[in-house]
């Protein structure tokens, strides 16, 4: 479609966000603005080579591609409205994040009607692949959009077409469904081995080369034999991922028995005041069922 841009911007530096700008800053031949409502990942992307900017509607005012990171749908949507508030016609909307399908579809036909376009292009891998620039990226939206701001994503991770707009919350939707239940599984298995008096460390060496490893594996089984629960992802942003997908299953008329379980152990975080922690902290139900701590400091 020959489209070019002069300046990009991205909105929501948060743990996934603010390694993503990074990355854009020192990776991108043209300006890249940020914005976030805390000072300090502003200073960092500027040490990277970012221009932070104060008011974000320089965003929207300035920039021919404005990407989001926001954690709920209130944000992405207020934020999208702005965008067609202050901006003009020809800019690309991008969000990066999980949102719902049916709120992608209605943000959709408003852009259209401003003149913009929108991509859903919701991320996964946490904290360690936004660093290395190396998310997968679900994208949805018209293809010629997606062609054209190819380059842009793929400084931030592998992007993959995945269909019209919309289709990519759905894959997020497949994608979160699984990784929960693989992280959660992690925390109910690894609580077995400590009732039982195993050396958990022993247990890592020992299965990661078989079919429990992997990616989610090598990242959150050593959080847990630390009890590290900085979040790559928060419980909080994850259930409501959760809760989107059961919401969407309704739509669609089917069960989902095993995510009714994840969202059952997600509810207790949040409702124990675990919801800011990351997911492999749901090791800490199976330690209040089983009376045992998991894990060394």
């Amino acid at each position: 479609m020959g489209y070019r841009y002069n300046k990009i911007g991205i909105i929501g530096l948060g743990c996934m966000g603010l390694p993503m700008a990074r990355n854009l800053a020192q990776k991108a031949d043209i300006p890249v603005l940020g914005f976030d409502v805390m000072p300090k990942p502003l200073e960092i992307f500027e040490m990277a080579g970012g221009v932070p900017v104060r008011d974000v509607t320089e965003i929207y005012k300035d920039c021919d591609v404005i990407m989001q990171v926001l954690p709920t749908h209130e944000t992405v949507i207020h934020s999208v409205e702005e965008a067609l508030r202050y901006g003009n016609a020809g800019k690309i909307i991008i969000d990066f994040s999980s949102t719902a399908p049916d709120i992608i579809w209605e943000l959709k036909e408003k852009t259209e009607q401003a003149g913009m376009k929108l991509l859903d292009a919701p991320i996964s891998g946490g904290t360690p692949a936004a660093e290395a620039g190396t998310l997968a990226i679900m994208a949805g939206g018209d293809k010629e959009v997606f062609e054209a701001v190819r380059d842009i994503l793929c400084m931030v991770g592998t992007p993959v077409y995945v269909g019209p707009c919309g289709s990519g919350s759905i894959t997020k939707l497949v994608n979160n469904i699984i990784a929960g239940m693989n992280m959660l599984v992690i925390a109910e298995a690894y609580a077995l081995g400590e009732k039982a008096g195993m050396d958990l460390p022993t247990i890592f060496e020992a299965t990661r080369g078989g079919y429990a490893g992997g990616p989610v594996y090598e990242n959150k089984v050593p959080k847990l034999i630390r009890r590290d629960y900085q979040p790559g992802a928060r419980i909080a942003v994850h259930r409501k991922d959760i809760i989107n997908a059961k919401k969407f299953a309704e739509k669609l008329d089917v069960s989902l028995p095993v995510t009714d379980v994840l969202l059952q152990i997600m509810d207790w975080m949040m409702e124990n005041g675990y919801g800011n922690e990351d997911q492999i902290a749901m090791v800490k139900y199976y330690e209040n069922s089983m009376k045992i701590k998991i894990g060394n400091e």
